[in-house]
């Protein structure tokens, strides 16, 4: 019998399906077993039911009548084959532009040295204002600020730090909330906690600028009822304001709460309000961006943890160790008398027995509770988040009871699809610290660190990082918002700033390679995972923008050799001051990124069905590759710079004329990295690849040597010092304990983590073989002295999976294919493609290592003579 196990809308793959903005959203699902087909039953709301039969699983076009703003029903889908239908979803249109309220603002301008406080915002709903028969009610809400609302004394929802980041000039997303069953018969509340966030409060590094957006922090907020006849009724809402607890809040600052002004009972029915004034009210009209809704999950608490240590520091502060880096807050319960103020300090290491802090820079990350002498007291900062391992509180009163102190670790929710395991410690504890890392970069919107003056949606990071963010978490919905961004401050000459949302701090901002590149790579990595051709569609014209200004840039010559480069970035032989001076040639990057993309967008062309376009990339790519190849090889396959990350590109990206030039560079490669003690020697460009450029060059046992190479520079460096997170320089910490000198270190950046992708397509074998994991391709390479291993991936098909173990010379290997796909298995030595259908397989072979050079230590495996035997296929 075949069970439909999951159901989403479009790419927002554990996404909210109330509140969308698709009038005809199309519907994906993963069904357990094949099935000749799937009924797709939908019961809109006060209507009769509907079934459609669909003959596949993915982004089957909506077979209802379209949905107008505010319709909703019940979508549930079984097999043919089935009676077992699955549980009902329920899909809901959103507010559409049916907006009808205007902005209100408790505070239109403010000061700018210092952190403003928040607010409060209550609106009443008379007794006798709400009509009868209520089946549904929605609140309709953004902010210019973050916000949370209330109705009638308890919270609603569960998102932290709403409506997030976006490029607030363009576009404002807008939260669909349920509250139905917080209203009630009588007098009824709505309120509002209200502060600056990304909007107007203190944002980016070199000192960082204040009001980005606007100058002024406001709420809009629209609240509808549908009654039994299936009438929709707006309920008018008039606001006032007040001071809150929160008497200052920064994101990077942290939040001060004086719970000697909390005014109990203020969102709900009867509170005396008359101190209270009203809200100004700011047209709608005012501000051009658009109101849109969501394409990911918030931003929310997704876990807890409690310390693993807890030391009593000479100062006489509390020291608290929570053993993971995250991104979050500190939750406390104290109890003390009125007044009494206590301090919560956060960093991510310690150094010569102190808190690590000269790395966050004017992120001074210090949140301030003041008791009201109420007895218990609980506070979670709700404004503000840091980045930490380490807590200290300062002026705690008494003893520190166990459950006083917990870590709330807060990030977008996003479910986890790719997991990986080996019987190396090491490479199990790199592969959970790149999981760590883009949990915590992962505020919203791929930023670069979470804990600094920074935390920033840098380009360059997730263009290396995407395939990696795609296989451990289903991260579509907030690259497909964050590509938006990128489309719209692109502007009219293409250009994408380093980061984006852009924030004018300083910092250059002229096109540059790798980090521009996103607009092309990052779409192009969300086709192939998905196989869904509108994330191409969306972003095409912004990637033929990218493309078309570095074609001008080169003259039309194809050769990007001036202007401002970042280059490899943080090669681990830049100093400390100067993390740009790679011993690579960055324009040789700019111009091997060039082919690239121009390549890619070709591509794209000729999936979209533009031919004239293909054709004019592609000769915009060969034109590229050429003057790489005039520029930058010589005729027997030497490249300028002759360093790993120079070769590995133009291995990786097929930059080569000849397979001879190909044979001779992969021999250097693997020379210059065996002369460096298999010690990394690349940046943010050539780490990525290098160990792809390995294989391609002829040896997995040289990649498995960089890989398990635990010296500094290393991957596995940072975990033998204890990281658990990715870190933002090989050194970042020294071997001494001390933190990195130069003023740009992170102990949280995921791009030298975008290896792990690697771990799961070639040390596990598991990677997809066609767009989308219609095909999987099988491929373990054993070797690097690893007993087993193994990797998953829960594919929009469904789940597929590897996992080997070698005992002696015989080599065992289990796969699983999903109902919706098929895969290929190779094995290791053999280019054979063994078909393997639905289900799972088991495959034994005989297999002996062989060294290819005696004289250096061997990790591999290599193909025995004269045949590969295998057995139990199943």
């Amino acid at each position: 019998m075949t069970n439909i196990i999951e159901i989403w809308l479009e790419n927002r793959r554990g996404g909210k399906t109330v509140g969308i903005g698709e009038v005809e959203p199309r519907i994906s699902f993963v069904a357990d077993a094949a099935a000749p087909a799937f009924e797709l039953e939908f019961t809109p709301d006060g209507g009769a039911p509907r079934v459609v039969r669909a003959t596949t699983t993915q982004r089957v076009a909506w077979p209802f009548a379209p949905l107008a703003p505010r319709d909703g029903g019940e979508l549930r889908i079984r097999a043919v084959d089935s009676e077992v239908w699955s549980e009902p979803v329920r899909i809901e249109a959103g507010l559409g532009d049916e907006w009808a309220v205007d902005f209100v603002s408790p505070s239109v301008e403010a000061a700018r040295d210092a952190p403003r406080p928040a607010y409060l915002m209550r609106a009443v709903i008379a007794e006798g204002a709400l009509p009868d028969g209520i089946v549904r009610a929605r609140v309709y809400s953004t902010a210019h600020g973050v916000y949370e609302l209330e109705v009638n004394g308890e919270r609603v929802g569960d998102d932290v730090l709403a409506p997030g980041w976006t490029s607030y000039s363009h576009r404002l997303r807008y939260q669909t909330h349920d509250v139905t069953a917080a209203l009630r018969s009588g007098e009824n509340v709505i309120g509002a906690w209200l502060a600056d966030g990304w909007y107007r409060g203190h944002i980016g590094f070199d000192g960082g600028v204040w009001d980005i957006y606007g100058s002024d922090v406001a709420l809009l907020a629209q609240l509808e009822v549908t009654t039994a006849d299936g009438s929709h009724h707006r309920v008018p809402l008039e606001w006032s304001t007040s001071v809150s607890p929160i008497t200052s809040v920064g994101l990077y600052e942290g939040e001060t709460f004086d719970a000697r002004l909390t005014d109990d009972g203020w969102s709900t029915p009867g509170h005396d309000a008359s101190g209270w004034s009203p809200a100004a009210v700011l047209a709608r009209s005012d501000f051009p961006a658009a109101i849109e809704p969501p394409t990911a999950l918030p931003v929310q608490e997704t876990e807890t943890l409690r310390p693993v240590s807890i030391t009593r520091q000479p100062s006489g502060r509390i020291r608290l160790d929570f053993g993971q880096n995250i991104s979050g807050v500190l939750r406390i319960k104290v109890r003390a008398e009125a007044g009494h103020t206590v301090r919560l300090h956060h960093a991510e290491v310690i150094e010569n027995g102190e808190l690590g802090t000269r790395p966050l820079r004017a992120a001074t990350s210090v949140d301030t509770y003041i008791t009201s002498g109420g007895g218990e007291e609980t506070y979670t900062p709700r404004f503000t988040i840091h980045g930490f391992q380490y807590a200290e509180l300062e002026n705690w009163p008494g003893e520190l009871r166990e459950g006083d102190v917990e870590a709330v670790v807060i990030h977008t929710r996003m479910r986890r699809t790719g997991w990986f395991e080996s019987s190396n410690d090491g490479l199990d504890k790199l592969h959970s610290n790149v999981v760590w890392s883009m949990r915590d970069n992962f505020v919203d919107l791929p930023t670069d660190c979470p804990q600094r003056d920074e935390r920033v949606g840098w380009t360059g990071d997730i263009q290396v990082f995407a395939p990696t963010a795609l296989r451990l978490f289903a991260a579509h919905g907030t690259l497909t918002g964050w590509l938006r961004d990128l489309a719209f401050e692109q502007h009219d000459q293409g250009h994408v700033p380093n980061f984006v949302p852009w924030v004018e701090c300083g910092f250059p901002n002229f096109p540059t390679a790798a980090w521009g590149d996103a607009a092309v790579i990052v779409p192009w990595e969300l086709y192939r995972n998905d196989g869904d051709l509108q994330i191409l569609a969306d972003q095409y014209a912004s990637m033929r923008a990218w493309v078309d200004l570095v074609d001008d840039l080169t003259g039309h010559s194809g050769l990007w050799n001036a202007g401002f480069q970042l280059g490899d970035w943080l090669d681990p032989t830049a100093p400390p001051e100067d993390p740009g001076k790679s011993h690579t040639d960055k324009y040789l990057v700019a111009t091997a990124y060039h082919v690239r993309t121009a390549r890619i967008l070709a591509d794209t062309a000729t999936l979209l069905g533009e031919e004239s376009h293909a054709a004019h990339y592609r000769t915009v790519a060969e034109r590229a590759a050429r003057a790489f190849q005039n520029e930058f090889l010589s005729d027997t396959g030497r490249v300028v710079s002759d360093t790993p990350t120079s070769i590995a590109v133009a291995l990786v990206f097929e930059l080569f004329e000849n397979e001879e030039q190909v044979r001779r560079a992969g021999a250097r490669l693997q020379e210059l990295v065996g002369a460096g003690g298999f010690h990394i020697s690349t940046g943010f460009v050539g780490t990525p690849i290098i160990c792809d450029a390995l294989v391609r060059a002829g040896s997995m046992d040289y990649a498995y040597h960089l890989l398990l190479q635990d010296e500094l520079p290393s991957w596995l460096y940072p975990v033998s010092m204890g990281a658990t997170t990715i870190w933002e320089r090989w050194d970042s910490m020294l071997p001494d304990g001390s933190i990195n000198p130069g003023d740009m270190t992170s102990f949280n950046h995921y791009a030298l983590g975008a290896v792990a992708d690697f771990l799961h397509r070639a040390v596990a074998g598991l990677a997809a073989d066609a767009p989308g994991w219609e095909r999987i391709r099988f491929e373990p390479r054993p070797g690097g002295g690893l007993e087993h291993a193994g990797a998953r991936y829960d594919s929009v098909r469904g789940a597929a999976a590897i996992s080997w173990r070698r005992d002696g010379e015989s080599l065992s290997i289990e796969v699983e294919v999903p109902a919706a796909s098929t895969g290929a298995l190779v094995l290791p030595g053999s280019a054979e493609e063994i078909p393997v259908g639905p289900g799972r397989h088991s495959f034994t072979t005989t297999f002996r290592a062989v060294a290819d050079d005696p004289e250096r230590p061997f990790f591999g495996w290599r193909r025995p003579e004269p045949v590969l035997e295998t057995e139990g296929a199943s």
